[in-house]
């Protein structure tokens, strides 16, 4: 029986040993491993070619590394302030809350299905909608604290925000040229687009290879939220460093799961990847190349994942993709004690669904305007009075970028059904055990 002063911090810590230390655990995760393994490389057997030319890099290295002064600002023309004001107009509008811009990716990849960044973009802020949502579930409150949860939220929603208010603009100014025929790269310092990103545009006007420019962007939007977000001293003071945050690596909270209709079952399966440590630019970078091969070059994952997205607008709810397992239905009262539900993928008989609500249910629409100005980012109204952003450029360093602009490797193991199952096998035994234990969150 714990003492009733043993904080739920240091509680926590004594839960998860427990946890990772539990025989049956570690013999279902061999298992899944293996399984994973071999479904891994039955399907990345035909894989697709998906290349970084070396021509092609090289000239952007030159060009990156001869970039040593900021862009010089414009005074731009009636017609460029339209497009401008447009782009900044339905960029705000469509970065309302993580559904709105989860279908934004979605509809700009299937307008132009060069842009393979959109799809990647679509499915990895599907996962954001997921584990926001999750913060409201029914497990994970009965582990961290309202305040912990509202933490973790701000995170991933700010996160979410950042990157898409830096890259939705790119993507919106490269289809307005390709409508009216001619290229508008000139007019990225208006959306506060770092210079990295001026010559990756220029040289897919010129060859429209589309794995450079997804690489780049990837490279991009990590940058641009290292230093708004990931070195924020309020995020690393209240999430990143918290063992609550940490604890996501052995319960598999932070996988990126892409789900895909299995033709040969006929089933919902996941391919994907566990990002060990969100706090490491490198790690982000090359987690993300890696989820964009299985994405584009494992044709199986690919078909199936453009079969689901197509099929299931997105809710921010996980019953999106496993309605077997998660209900979107708010149950009439939450009970007190959990009492355990899940046996492996599969609920045991007689059991009620996991609670997983839609995302307006969950959380209401964070303000935007009070953002976009604490970051210095060019609002619609500035158009008229004003050249060019404000904005703090990440970009400084040529020789330091170049070394993320090299192959593009599929993990040797991606297929995580089996996998992502323990995961939440995981999360539902350190709910009992903290119960258990008489355990709260604080």
């Amino acid at each position: 029986m714990h003492n009733q002063h043993v904080s739920a911090t240091s509680g926590m810590k004594k839960v998860l040993a427990i946890i990772v230390k539990l025989p049956s655990i570690i013999m279902k995760r061999i298992a899944a491993k293996l399984r994973a393994r071999s479904s891994s490389d039955q399907l990345a057997i035909d894989a697709r070619p998906l290349l970084l030319p070396s021509d092609r890099i090289r000239e952007l290295e030159e060009e990156w590394i001869a970039l040593r002064e900021p862009l010089a600002g414009r005074e731009w023309d009636d017609d460029e302030r339209q497009i401008i004001e447009r782009i900044l107009t339905e960029t705000s509008e469509a970065n309302r809350n993580n559904v709105t811009r989860t279908e934004a990716y979605r509809s700009i990849y299937f307008r132009n299905n060069e842009l393979h960044w959109a799809l990647l973009a679509h499915v990895v802020s599907r996962n954001g909608g997921w584990n926001m949502t999750d913060l409201k579930g029914d497990l994970l409150p009965r582990l961290l604290s309202e305040e912990q949860r509202r933490d973790t939220f701000e995170l991933l929603e700010r996160a979410n925000f950042f990157i898409f208010q830096d890259a939705y603009p790119q993507l919106l100014l490269y289809e307005t040229g390709r409508k009216i025929g001619r290229s508008l790269t000139h007019l990225l310092p208006a959306f506060g687009v770092s210079r990295f990103m001026m010559p990756v545009w220029k040289q897919f006007w010129r060859y429209n290879n589309s794995a450079v420019l997804t690489t780049a962007l990837i490279v991009n939007e990590q940058h641009y939220i290292e230093g708004r977000i990931v070195q924020n001293s309020h995020f690393r003071k209240h999430v990143l460093n918290k063992v609550v945050f940490n604890m996501q690596i052995p319960l598999q909270t932070n996988a990126v799961i892409m789900p895909y209709r299995s033709q040969l079952t006929g089933g919902m399966k996941l391919a994907g990847l566990v990002l060990e440590n969100f706090s490491s630019l490198v790690e982000r970078i090359e987690f993300g190349k890696r989820l964009y091969a299985i994405l584009f070059r494992i044709e199986v994952v690919h078909e199936g994942v453009l079969h689901f997205v197509r099929a299931v607008p997105h809710s921010g709810s996980r019953a999106d993709y496993a309605p077997q397992l998660f209900t979107k239905e708010k149950p009439e009262q939450k009970e007190e004690s959990y009492k355990e539900r899940l046996n492996e993928c599969r609920l045991i008989a007689g059991a009620e669904a996991l609670y997983s609500p839609p995302l307006r249910v969950a959380w209401k629409d964070q303000p935007i305007e009070a953002r976009l100005q604490a970051q210095g980012v060019l609002l619609q109204e500035d158009i008229r009075t004003t050249s060019a952003t404000v904005s703090t450029d990440w970009f400084n360093d040529g020789v330091e970028v170049c070394r993320y602009m090299k192959e593009l490797p599929i993990p040797r193991i991606f297929e995580i059904t089996d996998e992502h199952c323990l995961g939440l096998n995981k999360l539902e035994l350190a709910v009992l055990a903290a119960q258990k234990a008489g355990i709260r969150p604080e």
